[in-house]
């Protein structure tokens, strides 16, 4: 089964039980503090992934380190993940967990990519047309990018909004070489 499929499938039996069992906001907070500390911890991180270091050492590891700060039932399924071998995989699931949670929350991530700061008022008026367009919650990530000459980019999921000059510029230049202007 494929890593991915399998980190899916794990944040979903999770999501599904905190829901369940009413621990949801306490499971998604241990999940930040776990997913931070193996960001800030490479050698943890690959002790968690290495194929050398068994399931009971593994569960001994993340007992120690995470016992005080994730809750019984997060240490549950984190014991569970040691034991199924998938204790390497933690991130991953924690990112799909995430998703899945912005998923039922109606909550969608969108990348903006500007070639200038924009202001305050702009990009609230951009997330707001996004959420009208969208029909859901917008999360947005802003940043610069100056090679676009002027206008933004915006990737929501799969889908790439190209309103850029360079774009247009782009698409100008393909039109005029295919003889249609």
């Amino acid at each position: 089964m494929s890593s991915v499929i399998a980190s899916r499938r794990y944040a979903s039996a999770l999501l599904s039980a905190a829901e369940e069992g009413q621990f949801l906001e306490e499971a998604t907070e241990a999940l930040n503090n776990i997913k931070e500390t193996l960001d800030h911890s490479r050698d943890l991180a690959h002790a968690l992934r290495s194929p050398l270091i068994n399931a009971d050492k593994k569960k001994h590891i993340l007992e120690a380190i995470f016992s005080e700060s994730a809750g019984e039932k997060v240490m549950i399924f984190l014991m569970l993940l040691a034991q199924k071998k998938r204790a390497g995989q933690i991130p991953e699931i924690v990112n799909e967990f995430h998703k899945l949670l912005d998923e039922r929350n109606g909550v969608i991530n969108v990348d903006v990519k500007s070639a200038v700061k924009l202001s305050d008022e702009q990009a609230k008026e951009l997330v707001n047309k996004l959420a009208a367009y969208t029909g859901k919650k917008v999360r947005a990530k802003m940043s610069l990018q100056e090679n676009l000459l002027g206008g933004v980019t915006v990737k929501i999921g799969d889908t790439i909004v190209d309103g850029s000059v360079s774009h247009q510029l782009q698409m100008m230049k393909q039109s005029l070489m295919a003889g249609k202007m």
